[in-house]
């Protein structure tokens, strides 16, 4: 496979993605310990001095924990953000001026064999972006932290052959628990998060420009950014899938479809990490 992408952690606490892309190492967000992103890669064999990007999405805590230790063990990677992610965390000043590179929506970074499209979120930070990497005929795209779809999100992701997607509150839960109200309006509104419902009805959509299109294989999604107040593993799955399966996709034969865990690995393809090797059940939980 010429990309891959392994979740080490997705929720509303902290995120971070290691994508593996013809050869280089890429970690899009460190919202997460360094300790914890450090591992993962070790867990594959790779030095932190091997990998060749750091991305970061927006500068709210759950996406930038540790950009100041990423940045340092990481010593030979660009770091890519937009100038409103870096002037609104602290710790960007402690990111080498020579290894910053700034983008806006609508570039393309060139890493030879591998490009990185950059496009805007919807959602109540300084300026948010999203990334999309594609490499040997692949296109992967990752959508969290955003309020709606936008057109320019939607175009910059519809011929992805892999997509991780926000899923990140049950509605019923979200207006029903604990969160004081003014979060809950936050949360729903075009500037906040993706509802499993809401994930669904654009997943169909997907789907269905992908089946008008004539493309063949299955997208492989991966749901991420889970609430842990405000929603479940098995209430995102459930919903999307039944949403998909009103809407005549079967899984399997249109998409295959993971959720990425709270904490520790999880693979948009369960069954394999970039090298290909099979993976021990043991391991899924690393």
């Amino acid at each position: 496979m010429p990309i891959d992408i392994t979740s080490v952690g997705s929720s509303s606490s902290g995120n971070s993605y290691l994508i593996f892309a013809e050869g280089h190492t890429l970690v899009l967000d460190v919202g997460l310990t360094a300790k914890k992103i450090l591992g993962a890669l070790e867990h594959f064999g790779i030095g932190p001095e091997e990998v060749e990007a750091v991305m970061v999405t927006h500068e709210h805590v759950d996406h930038v924990r540790s950009i100041r230790a990423v940045a340092r063990k990481c010593c030979n990677a660009a770091v890519y953000a937009s100038r409103g992610t870096a002037e609104h965390t602290a710790n960007f000043v402690h990111v080498p001026e020579e290894r910053f590179v700034p983008v806006s929506a609508g570039d393309c970074i060139d890493l030879g064999n591998v490009k990185i499209g950059v496009f805007p979120l919807s959602h109540d930070a300084a300026e948010p972006v999203g990334f999309t990497v594609s490499a040997g005929g692949e296109k992967l795209a990752v959508v969290t932290d955003t309020g709606i779809m936008t057109d320019e999100i939607r175009e910059a992701v519809r011929d992805a052959d892999m997509l991780v997607f926000e899923a990140n509150h049950d509605e019923e839960m979200l207006m029903f628990g604990e969160y004081p109200y003014p979060v809950k309006v936050r949360i729903k509104s075009d500037h906040g998060h993706l509802s499993n419902d809401y994930a669904g009805h654009e997943l169909a959509d997907m789907l269905q420009a992908r089946r008008d299109e004539g493309c063949t294989g299955p997208l492989r999604i991966m749901l991420a950014h889970l609430s842990f107040h405000n929603n479940a593993p098995l209430f995102a799955r459930q919903t999307v899938e039944d949403i998909l399966s009103a809407n005549g996709f079967r899984k399997g034969r249109d998409y295959t479809l993971e959720v990425a865990a709270r904490e520790g690995l999880t693979f948009i393809d369960p069954l394999k990490v970039p090298d290909g090797r099979l993976v021990p059940a043991a391991e899924k939980d690393v």
